[in-house]
């Protein structure tokens, strides 16, 4: 069995659909939910699916013996990040090398970088009346939404959708793709 830990900060709505999508896999499993905000709807989704989660602080996201021995613990091999909004340390990156995933909600290298993320992607596509956005998953470098892109898809955004609609089409595509991505990449199937 392949155990993988997903990462978030929020509500989990891309988590939940990971934990569904590989609940009764013949080889790959979520092993670990990781969070940074104890109020994160995450929490709830591990619990849901009688996952193991854990509630980071900032000192053990950079305590490189804790967060080893935990990921160690559970036979991590990937990282999935579901919506999570810290920088990966870079000791992290060099035990995981081309294997933390990310989802980003816009057709990558636009609308990526620091600051870029939920809404404000939504926000500046329309602001900037792009004609599609969409979904990148990406493998996760040491700089944001910079790494190697492993799928995207694309929508078609007319004059009179709102950044809020925008969000919800987006959402729907990084909920349809992300885990058979993650299956595919993990698998090779």
């Amino acid at each position: 069995m392949v155990y993988i830990a997903v990462f978030a900060s929020g509500g989990g709505s891309n988590a939940r659909e990971i934990c569904r999508h590989f609940e009764n896999h013949a080889t790959v499993q979520v092993g670990l939910v990781v969070t940074n905000n104890p109020k994160a709807g995450v929490v709830k989704v591990a619990e849901e699916y009688n996952i193991p989660s854990l509630i980071l602080t900032g000192k053990q996201l950079n305590d490189s013996g804790f967060l080893t021995e935990l990921l160690d613990k559970y036979s991590i091999a990937y990282i999935i990040l579901a919506g999570y909004l810290k920088l990966i340390p870079v000791w992290l990156l060099d035990k995981y090398p081309d294997r933390i995933m990310n989802i980003h909600p816009s057709l990558l290298p636009k609308y990526g970088g620091k600051g870029m993320y939920g809404m404000h992607v939504h926000e500046a596509v329309k602001s900037n009346g792009d004609s599609e956005s969409g979904m990148t998953v990406h493998l996760v470098n040491n700089e944001f939404d910079k790494g190697r892109i492993l799928f995207q898809k694309k929508i078609v955004i007319t004059q009179d959708m709102s950044a809020e609609e925008i969000a919800a089409a987006v959402l729907n595509l990084e909920h349809a793709n992300y885990s058979k991505t993650i299956e595919k990449f993990i698998t090779g199937y």
